[in-house]
């Protein structure tokens, strides 16, 4: 009745069988270096260490071992979310070495974020309210997160590493996401979108559709059955400190679906199990001052042609941009008010923003339209995130996509799967498909 599994965006660590065997070198050649293990790598706000984590993943290792947290993820999500690179690059990058099958699990996850984005896409502002009923009421939920799993002292270890990992990284395995997402709406009956709320602002690949969507999947309000786990679960797929014997966890599916079913939350496991309190980072609604972020004015723009960069869209600069545009660079204060970070996403974001152009406004979207106004032309990269504003300002150039778009309302991924890869054997055709379609489209 419940679920013990779900699937993980996470990509791991490359293993020796999955890389080809190259042929020896003549002796008058050199040899092209291996990619760097995926572990080695830094997270660093480069396009550099984007393309370097791509080029180092195994979709053999991934398939094999995704849901342990020793695994050794790529660190590709905060790439994918702040638009360094693209689905369609990654799977790309990877099919350069590697022919995979369509229904490989590698391109099957990559699916979910794409169909994360098609909900948001169809729903819109709705999939921040409970897409249908969970297992309780919405009013049986509390809406604050208590104190003492903001601040790691639950006493239940893989709650506690769970949440200090986050606030120390900024990175969260999925598979410890689903775990602390349960414990918070399933055993202390916490409403998910308290929780997804708190989760988005301190990870680094906060990506408001996969975030909040993953949340109501877990909380059962966005799939047909809750996801729970246990002690064992964590044993078999965490390391040691991670390990929770003895815990409220430590029993049946069958028990903590019961758990589930009541309105009434567990207690904190006993004072002397919890750690000392760990401090959360402030979660920030403007850019650090460092940054260099200005008020938008409009004689920096005035007769020009803008490219607009914003924290979705980090990428390389289009090509055929005129030679004398003006890069200008968009922290929109409309959004941080509501959706603020911590001081690490800003760090990262900034830092590739600066690396991008050294005009970077921060205003609300009053002030940016009236400076905007003035210039010859304005263009930008779509995103959901800016949704109600870029329209306004810009001409809108949608972001490179892997999957065709579903036309046909498609409420379960399965659907939406089925849909986006019909007819399709290989990746490679995927990516062909989506290829023919954007050259058809851009000569229309």
């Amino acid at each position: 009745m419940y679920r013990k599994h779900q699937f993980d965006l996470v990509l791991e660590s490359p293993s020796p069988e999955d890389a080809p065997a190259a042929p020896a070198a003549p002796a008058a050649v050199t040899a092209v270096p291996a990619p760097r293990p995926l572990a080695l790598l830094p997270l660093l706000p480069t396009l550099a260490a984007a393309r370097e984590r791509i080029a180092a993943v195994r979709p053999g290792a991934y398939a094999r071992s995704r849901n342990s947290l020793d695994g050794a993820v790529t660190g590709l999500s905060p790439y994918l979310t702040h638009g360094f690179v693209s689905l369609r690059e990654v799977l790309a990058g990877v099919c350069s070495r590697q022919a995979l099958d369509v229904q490989h699990k590698f391109v099957y996850e990559l699916g979910w974020r794409a169909f994360y984005r098609y909900v948001w896409a169809r729903r819109g502002a709705r999939i921040f309210d409970s897409l249908h009923a969970g297992p309780l009421p919405d009013s049986a939920y509390a809406r604050e997160l208590p104190a003492d799993i903001r601040e790691a002292a639950t006493g239940l270890p893989v709650i506690d590493q769970a949440v200090r990992t986050l606030y120390a990284t900024g990175t969260l395995h999925n598979h410890a996401r689903m775990w602390l997402a349960s414990y918070v709406v399933h055993l202390r009956k916490v409403h998910w979108r308290a929780g997804a709320d708190w989760m988005v602002g301190h990870l680094l690949d906060g990506d408001l559709a996969s975030n909040h969507l993953s949340w109501q999947w877990v909380a059962g309000t966005g799939s047909h059955k809750p996801y729970l786990f246990n002690a064992e679960n964590v044993a078999k797929y965490a390391p040691a400190e991670w390990h929770s014997p003895g815990t409220v966890v430590d029993t049946s599916y069958e028990v903590l679906g019961e758990i589930a079913l009541n309105p009434d939350p567990v207690a904190a496991e006993p004072a002397q199990r919890a750690r000392e309190r760990c401090k959360e980072p402030a979660l920030l609604p403007v850019p650090p001052e460092h940054l260099g972020s200005l008020t938008p004015e409009a004689q920096a723009v005035a007769g020009r042609d803008v490219w607009l960069v914003h924290p979705w869209s980090l990428g390389e600069l289009p090509a055929d941009l005129p030679a004398d545009t003006i890069v200008v660079g968009l922290y929109l204060s409309d959004f941080h008010l509501l959706w603020p970070w911590d001081q690490r996403r800003w760090e990262f974001v900034g830092a590739r923003m600066c690396e991008l152009t050294s005009l970077c406004w921060h205003g609300d979207a009053a002030t940016v339209g009236r400076a905007l106004k003035t210039a010859r032309s304005v263009r930008c990269v779509a995103d959901p995130h800016l949704a109600p504003w870029l329209p306004l300002w810009a001409q809108c150039v949608a972001a490179p996509e892997l999957f065709p778009v579903v036309d046909k309302p498609s409420d379960l991924f399965t659907q939406w799967w089925r849909r986006s890869t019909q007819g399709l054997q290989s990746a490679a055709e995927l990516l062909a498909r989506t290829e023919r379609k954007e050259r058809r489209d851009g000569g229309a």
